[in-house]
């Protein structure tokens, strides 16, 4: 549903700025079938969906549905779910997000080498086998 949601915000977006040809990437194959009424659907929660980007794809002159692998498109899956989880009060605008790309990874929590040659889960291992 995030998926045909982003999809619908999208077309949306596309309307608003008066696009008449239209190229939609999508990493989600499931869902460009679908639209393309290659694959049917029978879930009634992805209908409703299925039936409103059918309707605003009739809204441009031309439309183009790719699909690209997940893999190499896990960035806009993460956006895609974003776009389902925000609300905003006016509908056809989103604020901008500031995404930054670091040259090395972010960790979370470090953890030290034990100094007395012990594992990190020594203490709590012997609590729940001993008690102590």
């Amino acid at each position: 549903m995030a998926e045909y949601e982003a999809c619908i915000l999208g077309f949306k977006m596309a309307i608003d700025m008066s696009i008449q040809e239209l190229l939609v990437i999508r990493d989600l194959d499931l869902l460009i079938h679908q639209v393309r009424e290659e694959w049917a659907t029978k879930n009634s929660k992805i209908l409703p969906y299925l039936h409103h980007v059918q309707e605003l794809r009739k809204r441009f002159t031309k439309t183009e549905l790719q699909q690209v692998p997940k893999v190499q498109n896990e960035f806009a899956d993460a956006l895609a779910t974003l776009s389902s989880m925000i609300q905003h009060p006016d509908k056809n605008f989103i604020d901008p997000i500031l995404v930054k790309i670091h040259d090395h990874p972010a960790y979370y929590a470090h953890v030290e080498e034990e100094t007395d040659g012990k594992t990190w889960f020594y203490g709590i291992k012997k609590y729940l086998a001993k008690g102590e």
